[in-house]
């Protein structure tokens, strides 16, 4: 069965032009020559779409995710975020098509949201083939990209003045390393620079941790900083749940108390933050509810064309449990 990359390779064009113009993308301006031979390649190749039969009045999204099912079991952060997608799908009757950044397909639909982080390459390719883009968890506005984020300086500006109020000014950050699937590109994390310009406006000194975002990296990096004795802070914040979960192994490990010796705060509120011992204090993302909006601001994307890229900031709530102590 013939695909997009053979016409491209067939017509000598990219398979992005010729994705938009079999799919009589209106925006896109290609002289008549080139959709000429798109189109010629794709018959000489005996080229047919292939869908489903849905209804004339129902609507169909992709889903981009850069997690694979294995990865999104151990972050269920972004678990939480498809979920709600696809609720939110299936309430207002639209068609939900799935798929991972090296299987996608090219199947037409109305929209597409692509859920996790993605390099600038892959952002130019996203750009030019897919209709009414959204970015969840990733800003794209410098490629005037749609996009829906975590409002990271405020949740921060929250922490900090939380412990500094609790008269803890030695205050030092967990910080997660992160890279892009396809170019391996580290992944700037806006909260270690919200962190950074807080802490210099309130006249402290920092003190950055970095570690993989998982449990065991956590660990292991925060041992590695208690047992080099350079141990100075009384609070920390971590960048998520599962990195402070890590850390607060290696804080009992080491004879210190949470939150006696060292107060402790996370990030996401994942669903075993409130079950640890102690129970965690960290940063609620309403997830699911991130996943739905993104679904509602895709439809109306489909309605009404904007002139420039929308931005959408979502706030978050500070939960305090055992490992702050009040």
């Amino acid at each position: 069965m013939a695909t997009i990359k053979d016409i491209a390779k067939l017509a000598g064009v990219s398979p992005a032009t010729v994705s938009r113009v079999l799919n009589d993308d209106q925006e896109l301006s290609v002289s008549l020559a080139t959709k000429r031979k798109i189109f010629e390649a794709a018959e000489e190749l005996n080229y047919t779409k292939h869908h489903r039969n849905t209804s004339l009045n129902q609507k169909s999204l992709r889903l981009i995710q850069w997690y694979n099912d294995q990865e999104e079991l151990e972050d269920l952060y972004y678990l939480a975020i498809r979920l709600g997608i696809e609720k939110k799908a299936e309430e207002s009757n639209v068609t939900l098509l799935k798929e991972t950044w090296d299987a996608i397909s090219d199947r037409p639909t109305n929209g597409t949201i692509a859920l996790g982080k993605f390099d600038e390459q892959q952002l130019i390719e996203l750009k030019q083939t897919q209709s009414n883009l959204l970015l969840v968890d990733f800003d794209g506005t410098p490629y005037n990209i749609n996009s829906l984020i975590v409002d990271f300086q405020t949740s921060i500006q929250k922490v900090i003045d939380y412990f500094f109020n609790q008269d803890k000014k030695a205050i030092a950050m967990l910080a997660g390393r992160e890279y892009t699937k396809k170019g391996h590109q580290r992944i700037d994390d806006p909260r270690i620079a919200a962190y950074q310009q807080i802490m210099a406006g309130k006249g402290l000194t920092t003190t950055i941790i970095e570690a993989d975002f998982s449990v065991e990296s956590g660990y292991r990096k925060v041992k590695e900083y208690l047992d080099s004795g350079q141990y100075s802070f009384e609070a920390l914040f971590a960048a998520n749940d599962t990195l402070a979960i890590g850390a607060l192994k290696a804080i009992n490990e080491k004879g210190l108390k949470v939150p006696e010796d060292i107060s402790l705060i996370g990030f996401n509120d994942i669903s075993v933050a409130k079950y640890v011992s102690p129970a965690l204090s960290t940063v609620k993302v309403h997830t699911e509810w991130m996943g739905e909006l993104a679904v509602e601001t895709v439809l109306q994307m489909m309605n009404e064309k904007a002139p420039v890229s929308r931005k959408i900031i979502v706030e978050t709530d500070l939960i305090l449990r055992e490992s702050t102590k009040n």
